[in-house]
């Protein structure tokens, strides 16, 4: 006795291939590990940055240095950042893609409001070189120290 068939189902397997995601708690683990370990990267980079204007000599004036090396380095952490994101999304780990997304967003806006605030010091420092906060300042010339 011959049954009837029904016609083949849809199979989502066919095709360009099914969509594979990473473990979702290795994926939240490698997404957090990889912002703290960047924040902490930035946090270092910027601490240098302000401990370069820090003196605790009350006699001596200390002026920070110039923001374009560690806005530099800042930006290779952005940088590292969105290949995180580009090597997590074709691994599937959404949470971490996110994560290095944002980071890589908020390091860009870091940057780019760094080098503004520094574009304007060195503008100010060329239009009036006794500017407070300008390299050279409160000294005269053949005032110098030995």
């Amino acid at each position: 006795m011959d049954l009837p068939t029904a016609p083949p189902a849809f199979d989502a397997t066919a095709g360009p291939g099914p969509r594979r995601r990473a473990d979702r708690g290795a994926d939240i683990g490698a997404g957090c590990g990889l912002v703290l370990l960047e924040s902490v990267a930035l946090l270092v980079i910027f601490g240098l940055w302000w401990l370069s204007g820090f003196t605790l000599d009350p006699a001596e004036t200390a002026t920070a240095d110039s923001l374009w090396g560690y806005l530099a380095a800042a930006a290779g952490v952005g940088a590292l950042a969105l290949v995180a994101a580009v090597l997590a999304a074709r691994a599937g780990a959404v949470v971490t893609v996110a994560c290095q997304a944002a980071m890589a967003v908020l390091v860009c806006l870091v940057v780019f409001g760094g080098a503004a605030v520094q574009s304007h010091q060195d503008q100010r420092c060329r239009d009036l070189p006794s500017a407070s906060g300008c390299p050279g300042q409160g000294l005269s010339s053949g005032s110098g120290r030995p």
